[in-house]
């Protein structure tokens, strides 16, 4: 037993196995075992594929395939054939599917036609129904699942939805303009000499029996009395020039000037994006003068001694917000793999330049060693680097998620383009590359998935437009169980002996890195008869925060490719980098207001001073009033009144103080079964049995007040009661 014991030991500590004791789990096909219900997710319903909207409304830009076939089905599928084409319909859906999963690309339709041809080769039902479904289908585009190319085409997709919007207002308010502007110049030219001559009175009279008309005699008639107000050579020549440079533009496809192309805005480097933005600046601020100026023309309002000069210096000192907001935003699509040291400076002056550009980073690889022989995992580094940095900044909009949850985030996506100022979108993929094969057979959704799950890469959205403070801007929607520092999951299996065992575990940044295979020197694999009483788990490890040497060794649950159940043990690097995750986790919950530290000492002083004014408050009504009294004989000494004794507790009893309760809600949102609150709003032990030992311990050590005791475990058998009470016996 001490010699397996100190196997397991010396592989945490350092990282080295003992012949006979441990496995190394190479080709053995290792993942988390919280995977169990993902091995093929073409048989799951859940957001990817997305279907890329053609014309897409307001956040309707991305839709799920599931999504789509949902609103098919409430057609469609009614009265007594409605079992039958709701099946049908859900076939056609993981057929599509599938074919998303092999690399086939197309549009929903397409993709459709494909799936359908499949199927319905020899079932006139399965025909009929998908025929009928098909005909409801009111959508179509892309379809795109979860990869190395979801964040790219999708933003190029809303982004380019955006910009035909604003396409469509500038063309039209730039045609009346020059509409206006024409008519002008026109008007001025009919009252005019020339315009009265016999060839142009003729060339104006259009189509028509020319022979009786004398445009001669006409011209000498009018011109005895022509109009003798003409324009000013200097307005005639400015409104020239103005309607020159107004069909010249290039900013926008529609009207494009003649023999001029228009200008792309969508780059993969920055450098080529900043060298664009200086070229076409002259020629911006040229056209947003010329349309202030038409405008004022048009109105008949402009001011040669007050506007000249105006108009001479215009946007000297740079443009602003609403005229920059007339034009293309820049779109850069960057990968951080390709990323050099200077396009990340550029980043950095793009940014806190201020300049109209929407800027994609994405990261396809989240674990790497850290440099300079640190001893570290770098997770993240560069995107955390550049989404730190502009978070600090406080005028950019910062997007940051995995693939898999853009879907959950488009209507956020589509704000950091709508903003008015840069845009930074953090995106991680999860699609390794292929020759370095580091996930194995993992689906890319599921690892960008596992990603945010671990706190490796959490998603948060910052919008400077949303408010004046933190609260109203910074935002952690779409992370799971953010209260936590890992998300909590129930795992069901059968031991050994067959019997049903249920676990509820962590899903942690060790998890994460089992998935990948660069990493599998900080895990070795314990043999089943060798698991005993030593292995505690890596989430209870990490919590524990404990630096001696443990007589208690780490471990998670994998499944092999047999989808049999593994321990592995779990090296001590790996569970400091865990730490140093949650750390930064806890930051990130900081600024998000959870567990924030100035709130929970701010709260910490109003609870000590509202329970002294409540003590007071009892002392003087205890206090009894003085009325004139016989005085007692010198013998006899007053009474004293004697305390109530406490209800003495067993100290196996799980209890809570409910009294000093001070409702900060943490029991609650980790089992509102097991703990509840009464009528005033103070917390109690509602149902014992409906929770776990570990969620007790868990529920204690959140509390702000340490009212809860957990008392002594019921089930004997529960995981970890040694590590758990330990942890208990600080709340006896």
């Amino acid at each position: 037993m001490e010699t397996d014991l100190q196997a397991k030991v010396t592989f945490h500590l350092t990282g080295r196995t003992s012949s006979g004791h441990l496995d190394a789990i190479e080709g053995l096909g290792l993942r988390p075992a919280l995977f169990a219900g993902y091995r093929d997710l073409t048989a799951l319903r859940y957001d990817f594929p997305v279907v890329l909207v053609r014309d897409g409304a307001e956040g309707r830009f991305m839709l799920p395939l599931s999504a789509v076939m949902d609103s098919v089905l409430e057609k469609v599928a009614h009265g007594p054939q409605a079992e039958r084409i709701h099946h049908h319909v859900l076939r056609q859906e993981q057929a599509i599917r599938s074919l998303c999963a092999k690399g086939v690309s197309g549009t929903l339709l397409q993709l459709w036609d494909q799936a359908a041809q499949n199927l319905v080769a020899h079932d006139k039902q399965l025909a009929d129904s998908l025929d009928q479904a098909k005909a409801n289908l009111k959508v179509d585009g892309d379809v795109v699942d979860c990869g190395a190319n979801t964040a790219p085409l999708a933003l190029r997709h809303v982004w380019s939805l955006a910009q035909t919007r604003r396409e469509r207002e500038f063309t039209g308010h730039l045609n009346q303009l020059v509409l206006k502007l024409s008519e002008i110049l026109k008007a001025d030219f009919i009252h005019s000499s020339e315009g009265k001559t016999a060839q142009n009175l003729q060339a104006a009279f259009g189509s028509g029996p020319m022979d009786r008309f004398d445009f001669a005699a006409m011209s000498q008639i009018l011109g005895k009395s022509a109009h003798k107000s003409h324009l000013p050579e200097r307005r005639r020549l400015r409104l020239e020039n103005l309607l020159a440079v107004l069909r010249a533009q290039q900013f926008f496809p529609a009207n494009t000037g003649e023999g001029l192309a228009p200008w792309s805005f969508v780059f993969e480097d920055c450098t080529s994006a900043i060298n664009a933005w200086r070229e076409r600046l002259p020629k911006l601020i040229e056209l947003a003068r010329a349309l202030a100026m038409a405008e004022l023309e048009t109105k008949g309002e402009y001011n040669e001694a007050r506007h000249d000069a105006l108009f001479e210096h215009f946007a000297s000192n740079g443009l602003d917000t609403r005229e920059l907001r007339l034009f293309p935003d820049y779109l850069v699509l960057l990968n951080t793999a390709r990323m050099s040291a200077r396009e990340r400076d550029l980043v950095f002056d793009i940014l806190s330049a201020d300049l109209p550009m929407k800027i994609l980073v994405q990261t396809d690889d989240v674990i790497e060693e850290a440099t300079f022989g640190s001893g570290h995992l770098a997770f993240a580094l560069r995107s955390r680097q550049l989404a730190s940095m502009a978070l600090g900044m406080n005028s950019v909009y910062v997007l940051q998620a995995p693939a898999s949850g853009l879907v959950q985030l488009r209507q956020a996506l589509e704000r950091g383009l709508d903003f008015p100022g840069p845009t930074l979108y953090s995106v991680f993929s999860g699609a390794s590359d292929p020759a370095s094969d580091t996930t194995g057979d993992l689906p890319a959704y599921l690892v960008a998935a596992a990603a945010q799950e671990s706190r490796v890469f959490p998603a948060f959205v910052y919008d400077p437009a949303a408010g004046d403070d933190w609260a109203s801007r910074f935002s952690m929607a779409g992370n799971p169980q953010p209260e936590l520092d890992w998300p909590l999951h129930d795992l069901g299996y059968q031991d050994s002996h067959c019997h049903a065992v249920s676990e509820r575990l962590a899903f942690t940044l060790v998890d994460f890195v089992l998935c990948d295979s660069r990493y599998s020197q900080h895990f070795a694999r314990v043999p089943h008869d060798r698991w005993g009483d030593t292995l505690v788990s890596a989430q209870s490890t990490i919590a524990s925060d404990g630096q001696a040497m443990p007589d208690h060794v780490p471990y998670v649950l994998a499944l092999d490719s047999q989808m049999r159940l593994q321990r592995l043990v779990v090296d001590e690097k790996l569970i400091r980098e865990a730490r140093r995750c949650r750390s930064m986790w806890h930051s990130l919950q900081e600024l998000g207001g959870i567990h924030n530290s100035h709130a929970d000492r701010l709260l910490a002083r109003e609870q000590a001073a509202w329970a002294q004014a409540q003590q007071a408050v009892a002392t003087a009504q205890a206090r009894p009033a003085l009325a004139p009294q016989t005085p007692a004989p010198q013998d006899a000494p007053p009474e004293q009144a004697q305390p109530e004794p406490e209800m003495e507790r067993s100290p196996d009893e799980a209890y809570i103080e409910t009294a000093r309760c001070s409702t900060c809600n943490e029991c609650t949102q980790i089992n509102n079964k097991m703990f509840a609150y009464d009528a005033n709003q103070q917390a109690y032990i509602k149902d014992i049995t409906a929770g776990t030992y570990a969620q007790l311990v868990e529920a204690a050590e959140s509390c702000q007040v340490s009212v809860i005791h957990p008392g002594k475990p019921r089930n004997p058998k529960e995981p970890d009661l040694d590590e758990l009470l330990k942890r208990a016996d600080v709340f006896a």
